[in-house]
Order: C-alpha cells, then sequence, then structure tokens
C-alpha cells in the first residue's frame, strides 16, 4: 500500500472528479491520501471531502502564499485541530519566492502554527521556499521538535535536510525527485534515513515523470514511489512499506483501513 501524504483534493482540478481520483487511488494501490488546508475560508471544504471516504484525512491551516485572508491565532488552529479527521497542523512555512517587501507577517503566522501544533499535540506541516534559514531558525527559536512533522515537497541541498532530520523532523518527496534537472534532488533523497521519508504528489501540482505538465493525482505518488526505489536501491514494495509506515507513526491520528 502507498499513501500520498499531501494532496489538495479540495483544488478545482480535482474536486470535480472525486470520485473518479478516489477509483484511480485504489487501482494504484494508494490506500492514504493527506489532504492538505491552505486557508482558514477552505477548511470547511477541505474537511467536508476527507470525511467523504476513511481513506482521507485532513489538516488546518494557513499557506504562506496566502496574504489577504483570514488570519489563524493559536485559540483557533487548536480548535479546528480537535476534530478527529484532523491530523495535523499546516500547510505553514515560510515563501520568500513570490513576496516582496515586509516579509514579517509570515514568520509570525509560521510561529502561530509551531505552538498551535505543540499544543495540539498534531505534527506540522512545514513549506518552504527561498527561506531555508529563516524556516529553520523559527523552527528552532519555536520548538517545532516538540511537535514533530514534515518538510513538504523538499526541494533543498543537504545541509538543510540534515538540519531538518536533527529537529526530528521527517521529509517528503514530490514528482520533482523524477525531473531531468533534479539531479541535486536525487542525491538528496538517496541519504535520507528509511525512517524519516515520506512521499507526496502535491496534487493537483507537480505530476511526476511520464506525466510532467499535466493534472497530478494522488494515484500518481507511485511514481515517486518507484523513482525513489531506483536511487535508493531498493524495491518499490519496500520503499511502500518505509514511507506508508512512517507515515502512520508520524500521523497517528490517520485512520489506517486493514487490507487497503
Amino acid at each position: 500500500m502507498l499513501v500520498d501524504s499531501h494532496c489538495h483534493l479540495d483544488f478545482p482540478e480535482l474536486a470535480g472528479r472525486f470520485d473518479q481520483v478516489l477509483g484511480e487511488m485504489s487501482a494504484n494501490d494508494v490506500g492514504h491520501a493527506l489532504c492538505v488546508c491552505v486557508s482558514l475560508d477552505g477548511f470547511e471544504r477541505v474537511l467536508a471531502l476527507a470525511g467523504r471516504d476513511p481513506r482521507l484525512s485532513a489538516s488546518v491551516g494557513v499557506h504562506p502564499d496566502q496574504h489577504d485572508t483570514r488570519e489563524p491565532d493559536v485559540a483557533t488552529l487548536v480548535r479546528l485541530a480537535s476534530h478527529p479527521t484532523v491530523v495535523a497542523i499546516g500547510e505553514t512555512g515560510l515563501d520568500y519566492y513570490r513576496t516582496t517587501g515586509d516579509t514579517e507577517w509570515q514568520r509570525e503566522r509560521f510561529r502561530v502554527h509551531v505552538r498551535a501544533a505543540r499544543q495540539a499535540g498534531k505534527p506540522l506541516i512545514v513549506h518552504t521556499r527561498a527561506a531555508a534559514a529563516d524556516t529553520l531558525r523559527l523552527m528552532r527559536e519555536e520548538g517545532a521538535a516538540a511537535a514533530g512533522g514534515v518538510m513538504h515537497c523538499f526541494t533543498e541541498d543537504w545541509d538543510t535536510a540534515r538540519a531538518a532530520l536533527d529537529l526530528g523532523f521527517h521529509l517528503s518527496f514530490s514528482g520533482i525527485v523524477t525531473f531531468r534537472n533534479a539531479a541535486a534532488l536525487r542525491e538528496v533523497a538517496a541519504r535520507v534515513p528509511d525512517d524519516r521519508l515520506l512521499i507526496e504528489t502535491d496534487a493537483p501540482y507537480l505530476a511526476p515523470v511520464p506525466f510532467r505538465g499535466k493534472t497530478n493525482e494522488p494515484a500518481f505518488v507511485r511514481f515517486v514511489a518507484a523513482c525513489l526505489a531506483e536511487l535508493r536501491q531498493q524495491s518499490p514494495e519496500q520503499i511502500a512499506q518505509t514511507t506508508t509506515e512512517n507515515f502512520f507513526r508520524l500521523f497517528k491520528h490517520a485512520r489506517r483501513i486493514i487490507n487497503a
């Protein structure tokens, strides 16, 4: 069984064919998918979708790209995270790639999420782009290690990977690792300890080879697993077992369907 540790099934590209997406998951032995929230306004939509199938779970959080949006506070995040379908806090973090000017609002929002995760006792889903140093600094300052979590869609260098691992975090690899220009990332993926490895799609984005440029979906996570198997000189079955066990150990509130 495979697990897609990060996708956005509520996005328009996938929500309109939800039943088909679930069918393709089954056909490709994807037994669970984590539907990740990016705004408070969208939380109820994410929660409703995740509630339609026991193979799905949800998170609650506000993405760092969401500027003009309802700002989260610790109490609100903790309250929403108490729902049994919610297994994580996030997607949160820092993204300086598209942001200009003062970015303190991003850092404060990230701190709020870390504090909420510690209080709720649920792990963090961390996004970082062009902001690795600040992301790690805030994680240390706010005690993110106490919550644990995952650096999702990891694309950074080994020094960043090692720092995140030292904080007890997992690293999740997406379809980017299959891209022709991702040689440096593949070197990092080959070095991650078995017990910290996760796989994801970030659907509907970042479809792996051979579907690059098309709409991504959880079924395609098997191509990420196959790539990692080759890089790590393991079988695809080993990668599936390892990443699935890691997922349910980290996201301990996720429902595991026997023989899924």
